[in-house]
């Protein structure tokens, strides 16, 4: 069992997310046999099932949102919503748990350093300010070149594991997600530079896009379909006005044979703080982001984090991407089903009340029934575009609202 050292009530915890998890240390950290005082903890997307009935009483269990078995915890998990792209400040002011840091990297090269492979991301910049780190040195985390590393004496402990990166399990795009996706294929062009958020509707779009030819990237996460797009000259990164020739990206999630590949394919994995920084997004001018919602109401604010009370996803880097793709960028693009579970995701106002992504920030909403162009639009326009894209058993309801609201 790796040594953490005295573990007082109060000491704050973070380690690495997705494929980037290094599970055996957090089992061991968390493990009931240990003597500790509760924990103050932080992960981002989790897909640890134990992780539920592994938290102590008292422990405290924080992140950015509710993703993957994070949705378990039900109340023992707090939430701190922020914009993706601030959380490298929140850990450099000690308002994230940042005593212990746990990272996943690869064994270290002739000169001691240890590539953070496909998890630089948030990973990076936190384990700059976080004065105790350990990591598990996998044989299976490729040494991606250019990623961030760090030296292995800079690791109080570390434990060696040769297991395979754990895969995101992607649902198949159903027929709205191909129909959306097909909507959003039509609003970009050759040579445009992407970021896409990850999800059945994202695998979708990135599908829709095999005609395409000179994109490029520039993203939170790369995927599995961006790597096919690559393999069929379709992203090339040439027309980016920076990072020409590689694709940007915080870290990587999909398959066994994503992860096996990063270090062939023309992927740069670079910290948050350059991901996700308005000085690099700004110099984007082709940029189109396209990013996900669960709700959006008639003037066009976006939820993406609750449903039923319930946290299911994060403001995450949506709001980074959107407002430079809208304000320096080329598009803004926000989609969703326009139903689920028999319910309108097109509504008068967010019935959660939580504005993940202001109105102002969103060019295009993309349902499976068509485009609503709300950049430069009015309200009443807005509303009016908007509930021609909702399902059509919900427009007239939507129209009633409406016309029984004071606004106009």
């Amino acid at each position: 069992m790796i040594d953490f050292g005295e573990l007082a009530g109060g000491t704050g915890v973070w380690w690495g997310q997705a494929a980037a998890e290094p599970r055996p240390l957090v089992d061991a950290l968390l493990d009931p046999a240990r003597e500790r005082g509760p924990l103050r903890l932080f992960t981002g997307l989790s897909w640890n099932e134990r992780l539920a009935s592994a938290l102590a009483p008292g422990d405290e269990m924080i992140s950015y949102g509710g993703l993957g078995s994070l949705r378990d915890l039900g109340d023992r998990l707090q939430v701190v919503p922020c914009h993706y792209g601030a959380m490298p400040r929140l850990f450099a002011e000690g308002r994230l748990p940042a005593d212990i840091g746990i990272v996943t990297v690869a064994p270290p090269d002739a000169h001691g350093q240890c590539s953070l492979g496909i998890g630089a991301d948030y990973m990076a910049d936190a384990a700059a300010v976080t004065p105790r780190l350990f990591a598990e040195i996998n044989q299976q985390m490729p040494a991606v070149p250019g990623a961030p590393s760090l030296p292995l004496a800079s690791f109080a402990g570390y434990v060696e594991t040769d297991r395979p990166l754990a895969q995101e399990a992607v649902r198949e795009p159903g027929e709205p997600d191909r129909a959306i996706a097909a909507n959003i294929a039509g609003l970009i062009d050759d040579g445009d530079t992407l970021q896409v958020g990850v999800g059945s509707i994202g695998a979708a779009v990135l599908e829709a896009l095999a005609g395409h030819r000179e994109l490029g990237v520039h993203t939170g996460m790369v995927t599995d379909g961006m790597m096919r797009l690559i393999d069929t000259g379709v992203i090339t990164n040439a027309a980016k006005p920076i990072d020409t020739g590689v694709c940007v990206a915080g870290t990587a999630l999909g398959s066994t044979e994503l992860y096996r590949r990063s270090a062939e394919l023309p992927f740069r994995f670079a910290a948050t703080s350059y991901t996700h920084a308005p000085q690099v997004l700004s110099q984007i001018s082709n940029l189109v982001a396209v990013n996900f919602a669960i709700e959006v109401d008639l003037t066009g604010q976006v939820g993406a984090e609750l449903s039923r009370g319930n946290y299911l996803g994060a403001v995450g880097g949506q709001v980074d991407f959107a407002r430079a793709a809208s304000y320096t960028g080329k598009r803004s693009v926000v989609a969703l089903r326009a139903a689920v579970r028999g319910r309108s995701s097109i509504k008068f106002a967010l019935d959660e009340g939580a504005v993940s992504t202001g109105r102002a920030d969103v060019d295009c909403v993309v349902t499976e029934y068509g485009v609503a162009h709300l950049r430069g639009q009015p309200l009443a326009e807005r509303r009016r575009r908007l509930i021609a894209v909702a399902a059509p058993e919900f427009r007239e309801d939507l129209a009633r609202q409406v016309a029984e609201s004071r606004i106009k």
